[in-house]
């Protein structure tokens, strides 16, 4: 059912305290949060490391604690992880063998009672299931995990940390009901028709003292429930001028309280937003897009990881800050792989709040699952709880069968007629459409094309730029339509963890993304490009210049993802969305994610931040054609705005310059051609070769304009063009920097002579708010220092980096 926040005389009492747990039946007890796993425990408990996690899925555990109470109640369980049983007072009273279901259990209390789980050991249980499977993956261990019904994490050798998720990851509470309206079921429908918005809903109720007033408020509307039998209330709403949720760049995520109230009870049903969410095809049929309240939105973002994979934890204050850092790097979507896990009502929450769609795989990836009647069954209640509770939820975009099942057959050679499975073609799809009709339907990720991982038709996982070492160009020549996974690098971070130090270190090795059975990794990767972007040599300049190969290495992840979206967000462009894998690393290393471990942002996010903004300037190298200058206001309003186009000799002389007075329509997008914008031949592109070079570098500037109709303050949007490569030569850029107190603030001004690459701020206590940007000459940019984490006091004192500067330059307040 759709979240209820409160019922008058329900209460919920958390049973988070007095817990204890022993793992394999030694006798030793150790204090044990709830919600909460093994791992955490033992791990607060000094008996177990991530460095070298130990194996707790060939052991039975057992939590332990005294709860009370006096009368009837329910013990809800809202996630065992994941064979547990569940005693009170010696009395069994459940048996749980899904991590994914939540377990409603009427018990009477009299005083004080012993409530024990037992967590049976899974491996054992696992390996005397019997059936033959039609494919094994290699990624996943062991391959009888196609049999349960818990998280892939800890199971993926090649990327992920062997940490195995044991225990109540979910909360444990004790509901008790006294009030006269007790709810059974709320079914929660919205909707937006360009104009209004439309609200059903359904209460279903316990017992209540004859058919009672009742009536609904949400955002300033009230209507009347009518009674449909002595248990149902019913309320079809139509909502004129109720304010729309938006995805935040395109808009505002508006929601509005609901609530019901009955007699003189009252139902709190939290808030709600009013959307609607269409599949969008291409002219063809054949690609993947949305459209949310009818316009077309480019969803780019990443894939999803929890925000700690020892406790999973499923509060507000673990999602906010990282959900924070997807909003503020302009990422409009994040997905929840089918590798992972059902992430709690806060993550909904807050994505609600903060404009970000969800893309929402069931927990399903790569393996061929069984058809018997009772895992069907299982999946259906999963399917069914999971549905229910975000029934309310604007954010939720896209509901995906699973990761790589179809991909997984495909690749191993088996005909179509073996990629689908009743799981994904009956099950999931009919009861998304039985809860959330609103919400998009995908067989799997990736699925849709003569093969389910073709680029051009469907939803692809992209990694032609990235894993198969394709040039920049082929993320246009692959047509690609909406790129699910896409762009995974071993991504350096800023800040290399304590114990994995960098390059040399078989620990910094062990944590570098691979694929099993690959003879390379993804360091590998990311050398490649290093050498195509920056004309090095990867492996000579790690062993002579660890620095500068680190630099570098952080910055080319940068500029290979924003080159890629660019393709991919120009006019004209078949995509309709791009998902980085992934978001944030499980571990310390140069893993995949956007964000280290710690949820720090990397290179690769800035590079991001730049390629997401709603008002962007893009350029292309359409050859002998010149660049094509893309234009794109994603947001409501018009935008009156001043374009430049400049090309400079050694990054400083300007040879070619163009400026144009452009107005930038709500949500559009215009090209304009180079030749037409400086109205003489030029060559932009170094295209007709005659001579050598003029240039080597072409800036645009996209500003807002002012009442005279010339730029006004800080640039909108840039965008940069290397003719002749990023490979320029190091050089004195004339590059300075100055700190200054504003207020509680600090701010450091940047001005340099000549053209400045991949500009990063070191300081021991203060971070800088961008970084790995490109600075032209004769412009200022003012950047506000922030403490790093738990930092405070000092002052600024540190360098500033260039990657074609000779020597850094030091600032200091």
């Amino acid at each position: 059912m759709a979240r209820i926040r409160e019922v008058t005389g329900r209460r919920v009492t958390p049973l988070a305290d007095g817990w204890e747990m022993t793992v394999g039946g030694d006798g030793r007890w150790i204090p044990a949060p709830v919600p909460g796993t093994a791992a955490q425990a033992l791990q607060a408990a000094g008996l177990w490391t991530l460095d070298a996690p130990t194996p707790l899925h060939d052991r039975d555990v057992l939590y332990r604690t005294r709860l009370s109470g006096d009368g009837p109640g329910i013990l809800r369980f809202q996630g065992l992880a994941t064979l547990a049983e569940v005693t009170l007072d010696g009395r069994p009273i459940l048996d749980c063998d899904s991590m994914y279901l939540s377990h409603d259990v009427p018990v009477t209390l009299a005083g004080e009672a012993l409530l024990e789980i037992r967590f049976r050991a899974l491996h054992p249980v696992l390996s005397g299931r019997k059936g033959r499977a039609r494919w094994r993956p290699k990624m996943i261990e062991p391959a009888s995990l196609r049999f349960a019904r818990t998280t892939l994490l800890g199971h993926m050798p090649g990327w992920c940390p062997s940490v195995h998720a044991v225990g109540p990851w979910r909360p444990v509470e004790l509901v008790e009901e006294d009030g006269p309206v007790r709810v059974r079921a709320a079914d929660l429908r919205t909707g937006f028709d360009g104009r209004a918005g439309t609200l059903s809903l359904t209460l279903t109720l316990a017992d209540t003292p004859g058919r009672l007033p009742a009536e609904l408020e949400v955002g300033g509307h009230v209507r009347t429930l009518e009674w449909l039998d002595d248990r149902t209330l019913r309320a079809e709403a139509v909502l004129p001028g109720i304010e729309p949720w938006w995805p935040h760049t395109h808009g505002r995520p508006a929601l509005h309280p609901l609530s019901v109230r009955i007699g003189d009870s009252r139902v709190d049903l939290g808030r709600v937003g009013f959307r609607s969410i269409e599949r969008a095809g291409g002219p063809d049929g054949q690609g993947f897009g949305l459209r949310i309240n009818g316009e077309p939105v480019f969803c780019r973002g990443a894939c999803w990881t929890p925000a700690d994979i020892v406790s999973l934890p499923g509060t507000r204050e673990a999602y906010e800050p990282i959900l924070r850092r997807v909003a503020g790097a302009g990422m409009n979507m994040v997905r929840v792989g089918g590798t992972m896990v059902y992430e709690s009502d806060a993550f909904f929450e807050l994505c609600d709040e903060l404009g970000i769609l969800v893309w929402q795989d069931f927990m399903f990836a790569n393996f061929d699952y069984p058809a018997d009647p009772a895992y069907r069954e299982s999946v259906r209640a999963e399917a069914a709880q999971f549905l229910d509770r975000i029934q309310g939820s604007p954010s939720l975009a896209v509901l995906c069968g699973g990761s790589e099942a179809e991909q997984q057959a495909a690749m191993l050679g088996l005909p179509r007629e073996a990629w689908s499975q009743p799981v994904f073609t009956d099950i999931l799809p009919g009861e998304a459409a039985r809860l959330r009709p609103d919400v998009p339907y995908v067989t799997n990720s990736p699925s849709g094309g003569p093969l389910p991982f073709a680029a051009d038709a469907g939803v692809t996982h992209y990694y032609g730029v990235g894993a198969y070492q394709r040039p920049l160009e082929d993320a246009r020549r692959a047509g690609v339509r909406f790129a699910s996974e896409c762009l995974a690098f071993a991504n350096v971070p800023e800040e290399t963890a304590a114990g994995v130090p960098a390059v040399h270190h078989p620990r910094w090795k062990e944590r570098v993304p691979r694929d099993l059975g690959a003879s390379w990794d993804f360091e590998d990767v990311r050398d490649h490009y290093l050498q195509r972007l920056y004309g090095v040599e990867p492996n000579r300049l790690r062993y002579e210049d660890q620095d500068r190969y680190l630099r570098l290495s952080r910055a080319v992840t940068a500029e290979v993802m924003e080159a890629t979206f660019g393709e991919w967000r120009r006019v004209g462009s078949s995509c309709g969305g791009g998902l980085v894998w992934l978001l944030r690393d499980l571990w310390p290393g140069a893993g995949w994610g956007v964000l280290d471990a710690a949820g720090r942002p990397k290179a690769a996010w800035y590079g991001l931040r730049r390629a997401f903004r709603p008002l962007q300037v893009i350029l292309t190298d359409e050859g002998v054609n010149g660049l094509a200058v893309h234009l794109l206001n994603e947001t409501a309003e018009a935008v009156p705005a001043v374009l430049t186009l400049t090309a400079l000799r050694h990054g400083e002389v300007a040879v070619a310059r163009a400026e144009r007075a452009v107005t930038l329509p709500a949500r559009s997008s215009q090209v304009l051609s180079s030749a037409e914008l400086l109205g003489r031949f030029f060559d932009w592109t170094y295209a007709y070769r005659f001579g050598p070079p003029a240039h080597d570098v072409t800036v645009a500037i996209l500003s807002q304009a002012g009442t005279d109709g010339t730029a006004a303050g800080e640039p909108l949007a840039e965008a940069f063009h290397f003719p002749n490569g990023r490979a320029l030569p190091r050089s004195d850029l004339g590059l300075a920097a100055t700190v200054a107190q504003a207020g509680e603030d600090w701010v450091l001004t940047l001005r340099t002579q000549r053209l400045a690459c991949s500009v990063h701020v070191e300081d021991e206590r203060f971070r800088a708010e961008d970084a790995w940007f490109h600075l032209p000459p004769g412009r200022e940019r003012r950047l506000r220092l922030s403490p790093r984490d738990g930092g405070g006091g000092g002052v600024p004192d540190g360098e500033v980096h260039a990657l074609n500067a000779l020597a850094p330059i030091r600032f200091r307040g």
